[in-house]
């Protein structure tokens, strides 16, 4: 049996960026490896609800649903809109969906 060699390949051009550059898409990505957190933005990829709504499906106290909404806003991710006395939570963050996508395709069971 002859053994396959390994050539080195040509050179190729690097990406864009370095390490330094990733400084913030790491934090941000650190906030969403969270499973509340990632089921928050599930949820508020299908529509807006307000920090009780989150909090109940998530099944935890509104005090804590408040924490995880804060963090998601400081990165970013997420706008909210007052209504009355009301305050709801919706996606700001567009590429969040193609996120979710990947996430949803490994990770959840084919029939959920």
């Amino acid at each position: 049996m002859a053994s396959k060699t390994q050539t080195k390949s040509e050179p190729t051009s690097k990406p864009r960026g370095g390490v330094d550059c990733f400084t913030e898409a790491a934090e941000c990505l650190k906030v969403l490896a969270h499973p509340v957190r990632l089921r928050v933005v599930q949820l508020l990829l299908h529509g807006r609800f307000t920090v009780g709504e989150l909090a109940e499906d998530c099944q935890i106290a509104d005090n804590a649903m408040s924490d995880h909404l804060r963090l998601l806003q400081r990165c970013g991710f997420l706008n909210s809109e007052r209504d009355g006395r009301r305050v709801y939570y919706q996606i700001a963050e567009p590429h969040l969906q193609q996120l979710m996508g990947c996430v949803e395709s490994r990770f959840l069971p084919a029939d959920a």
